[in-house]
């Protein structure tokens, strides 16, 4: 009998974005809301007879080993035996490079379809485990649902689910580096820091208004100060009528966030840049988390 597994691997946006200063480790100190939203890149695992991974994706440039799926699977195959005949089908739906945690998430979502289809029987926080050993986003992205994140990004404390939030995800035509942007944001004067506790007592109440009031990203500045043109945009898309502009992750991803779905998608019809992807999201939670995979016995 072979097994699959098809799932859902969700983008990832911050709510709020702070950097606390750099580490002994050369990380930097971070504390941030994250939250999982209904973009999705779709993957498929099988077990197979033909021995090794085998990688395919939709986007042909990254079928490589460096790909953060392979070397998840990599991972679990050199500490479990049994880990043996895996083919990967990636079907991308979220950006490359766009700050919304693309990699991670395929990762993660090896990471947890491997676990189902050899019945490695690891726990979440083995699984935790696992994926902080392949980046700070990964352990996050086992399990979408809003969350603090500290440390470097791997200290995850669960938080009371944001209400749902609409939102028009723009991505310009080009990619930021992150490593780039954490290093001017080093020279820079931070003038605005998001307040977490008001944050957090935003998703008890569940106010929206008081919630956008809260999200700040402190590396706004900086990558806008990198692509200045990444302010005028934002600032047109508050003048087009988003209730809130933020910066996803280091960019150069702008969130627009609206009343309702109807809004996202009227301000996403509207958007005249040409050559950017223009993508509509919701937030997510338990629910969608929970159907998140399906599991065929063939």
């Amino acid at each position: 009998m072979m097994r699959r597994v098809v799932l859902k691997a969700f983008a990832k946006i911050n709510l709020t974005l702070d950097v606390l200063g750099l580490r002994p480790d050369n990380y930097h100190q971070v504390e941030m809301i994250m939250q999982g939203i209904d973009l999705y890149d779709l993957i498929t695992i099988e077990k197979i007879d033909d021995p090794g991974i085998h990688l395919n994706c939709s986007c042909k440039e990254l079928e490589t080993k460096e790909n953060l799926a392979y070397r998840a699977a990599q991972l679990l195959k050199e500490e479990f035996p049994q880990v043996e005949g895996i083919k990967i089908s990636l079907q991308k739906a979220i950006p490359v490079a766009a700050g919304l945690a693309g990699g991670s998430t395929d990762a993660a979502g090896v990471l947890l379809g491997l676990n189902e289809i050899f019945a490695l029987q690891l726990t979440g926080e083995q699984l935790q485990d696992f994926a902080g050993l392949l980046g700070s986003d990964i352990p996050f992205c086992l399990d979408p649902q809003t969350t603090l994140a500290q440390g470097r990004g791997e200290v995850l404390t669960k938080l009371p689910p944001c209400p749902e939030l609409w939102m028009t995800l723009v991505k310009p035509p080009f990619g930021v580096s992150t490593k780039e942007v954490y290093t001017f944001f080093d020279n820079i004067k931070v003038l605005k820091r998001p307040n977490l506790e008001s944050a957090v007592k935003a998703l008890e109440n569940k106010q929206k208004a008081e919630l956008f009031s809260t999200m700040e990203n402190v590396l706004e500045e900086a990558t806008f100060q990198l692509y200045p043109q990444m302010k005028q945009w934002a600032e047109k898309l508050k003048a087009m009528g988003a209730l809130k502009v933020l910066m996803s992750g280091s960019g150069p991803t702008l969130l627009a966030f609206t009343e309702n779905e109807h809004q996202a998608r009227q301000l996403a019809e509207q958007w005249n840049e040409s050559n950017w992807k223009v993508l509509i999201a919701r937030t997510i939670g338990l629910e969608d988390v929970k159907e998140r995979m399906v599991v065929y016995d063939e």
